[in-house]
């Protein structure tokens, strides 16, 4: 230090008065360097800010079971939400201002480098009607109904209006919004069709109040995938466990096979069930 911190006229030496205020800093330092290690160490309980981005086609309300789930595990993580298009999502990840984005993907992709990717669950897309709804589940009928969409930029969108192009047809917009929960509303209420995920159809409890339309060749599913720049220390457990509750979402959904609407309050995949154990029983 340049400087005497002893003063050793007197046995044991003590700390002088410049000695006491540079002990003071110097536990200070330490506390601080274990600090810095924990913030950056993958065996430290989780704790700190997480800040979350979640692409608009995922920013619905079921996502408050796996983020409860987290706070609940880890109480010293804080959590900050932002729901936004997910190139902007990027942009925010790029320039360190969210350390994770949870976002949808055409089967296949991934986000552009140096973004890393974890594809964490699937789910497919449905073309829905009001339960009172006339249209066909042709092209043709197809490209005269109102359509509520998201905006231009969507890849969903893009998928739906290439098949319809590639059938001579183009959708006829007739709202174009990102919240998918009104979205859900216009088609309930017979103002168009819609293109929603099939887990948000059925975790609203809309089988019975929206028709699914299959035109021929039309089998369109989405990836859900956890986007980061790198590693988050301390954080890397929140996040797996944020990961996880993400996943059981859609594994309980069991989304990948088309929805069907109910009869009599009894889902379709649950009567084919019945009716396989009737079989058994009788043989």
């Amino acid at each position: 230090m340049g400087a005497e911190l002893l003063d050793r006229s007197v046995k044991p030496p003590r700390l002088n008065s410049l000695g006491s205020r540079v002990l003071e800093q110097a536990r200070d330092l330490l506390q601080r360097t274990e600090a810095l290690k924990s913030l950056a160490s993958r065996d430290a309980e989780p704790h700190g800010l997480l800040r979350i981005g979640l692409a608009h086609p995922l920013a619905e309300g079921t996502l408050v079971e796996p983020i409860r789930a987290l706070t609940e595990k880890y109480p010293k993580v804080r959590l900050l939400l932002l729901s936004e298009r997910t190139p902007e999502l990027f942009n925010r990840l790029l320039a360190g201002e969210l350390d994770l984005a949870v976002v949808p993907f055409p089967e296949g992709k991934t986000a552009p480098p140096p973004l890393l990717t974890n594809i964490i669950a699937t789910d497919r897309v449905e073309i829905a009607q009001c339960a009172a709804g006339k249209v066909s589940g042709d092209w043709k009928s197809l490209g005269k109904a109102p359509w509520v969409l998201n905006p231009p930029g969507c890849f969903l969108r893009a998928n739906l209006t290439d098949r319809m192009g590639r059938a001579g047809v183009t959708p006829m917009v007739a709202a174009e919004i990102h919240n998918m929960h009104l979205q859900l509303a216009f088609v309930q209420a017979g103002y168009g069709l819609g293109l929603l995920p099939a887990r948000f159809i059925a975790s609203n409890n809309s089988l019975d109040s929206v028709k699914v339309l299959r035109p021929p060749s039309f089998d369109l599913h989405m990836s859900v995938a956890v986007v980061r720049v790198g590693q988050l220390g301390a954080l890397e457990r929140a996040v797996e466990l944020l990961e996880h509750g993400i996943r059981h979402l859609f594994e309980a959904g069991n989304t990948t096979k088309p929805v069907a609407r109910s009869r009599r309050g009894v889902p379709a995949n649950r009567r084919k069930s019945q009716r396989r154990s009737l079989s058994h029983e009788h043989d």
